[in-house]
């Protein structure tokens, strides 16, 4: 479901444009249409009363749980699913914040990645990316919401603004506080600053060597790390937010002092913060994560370098909930249930 379409049922039963947004309000604020200083039965015209019932029980149908993965951080990974029976991920994460997917599958193909091994299934809704917002909200607060989930955000690029125009509308979050992640899509930096809604950025780095990041994210844009960062700057200086880039740490590949000099020559000077997260560990894959030791080392570098530099874990590494492995499992056991059955 759109939420244009959403907008136009609306209109159909008689909304005007006030009372519009405040279903909408209450449907992403998670809350009931009885809260605030006018009630339903006082406010809404009779027609969208009577309507109103059937819409609210199709909003809360967009999405379903079907598991909570707890992590000792105070994070969750939720696997979600949706109306055709595909499945998503969504990240309760700590200090009130949510991470959501764009879509089912994912088609760059990042060699670390499990969403990137299944390549692109179908683009979610604009309304089902709130819709696990909404998901959220009903289990705890929601400050934060962070497009890095399942899916790259450019490739679903009108969808996902539409979700972020209305989360930044009526969501109660502020724009700073809605961050889009992309591998670095030309598209993006023409579209967003045009926005009536202009969220954060997070650029998935990786690597400072052209060569490795085409290995690495094979079907990304051919944009250099240098050209990717130029870019990121520009749209740093235009709304006052700092770039967010994001570097999975793997072992032996990109942790190396030779990337940590690069780090320091591409970042040193920008309008940027530097998140490092070691790599969640994914069965069937090569690649391992280093010591914390070792990422430890590099972020003080960073620091003595005058770069803004994080050091994060990957939620769920302690469930094996990586994105897009709840998913991959959840449908490999149901394979595992069909083969029997037919047996």
């Amino acid at each position: 479901m759109q939420i244009e379409s959403i907008r136009r049922r609306l209109r159909d039963l008689g909304a005007k444009p006030e009372h519009e947004q405040r279903v909408l309000r209450d449907w992403v604020q998670a809350r009931s249409h009885q809260q605030g200083r006018r009630r339903a039965e006082d406010y809404f015209p009779l027609s969208l009363r009577e309507g109103l019932p059937a819409l609210d029980a199709e909003l809360d149908g967009i999405v379903k749980l079907i598991s909570t993965h707890q992590t000792e951080d105070g994070s969750a990974r939720l696997l979600v699913g949706l109306h055709d029976g595909q499945m998503v991920e969504s990240v309760l994460l700590p200090r009130d914040g949510v991470c959501i997917s764009s879509q089912v599958g994912c088609a760059v193909g990042c060699q670390f990645c499990m969403t990137g091994r299944s390549g692109l299934i179908r683009q979610l809704t604009s309304g089902e990316m709130v819709a696990q917002v909404v998901l959220a909200r009903r289990r705890r607060a929601v400050k934060k919401v962070v497009f890095m989930g399942m899916g790259e955000p450019a490739h679903n690029l009108d969808n996902v603004l539409e979700a972020i125009d209305l989360l930044g509308a009526e969501g109660n979050i502020g724009h700073k506080s809605l961050v889009f992640s992309t591998v670095g899509d030309e598209r993006v930096f023409e579209r967003l600053p045009q926005n009536p809604v202009k969220p954060a950025l997070a650029l998935s780095l990786h690597t400072t060597k052209a060569e490795l990041r085409e290995t690495l994210l094979p079907r990304a844009p051919r944009l250099t790390p240098k050209e990717l960062v130029e870019l990121g700057e520009a749209y740093s200086r235009a709304t006052a937010y700092p770039i967010q880039y994001q570097w999975t740490l793997l072992e032996g590949i990109n942790d190396g002092d030779d990337e940590v000099e690069g780090m320091i020559a591409l970042l040193k000077g920008k309008y940027a913060v530097l998140n490092m997260i070691p790599y969640n560990a994914v069965p069937d894959l090569d690649f391992k994560r280093p010591s914390w030791e070792r990422a430890r080392m590099i972020v003080r570098i960073l620091h003595q370098h005058g770069i803004v530099s994080n050091l994060r874990d990957s939620a769920a590494q302690e469930v094996d909930g990586g994105c897009g492995q709840l998913r991959a499992r959840a449908v490999a056991a149901n394979a595992r249930t069909i083969k029997i059955r037919a047996s």
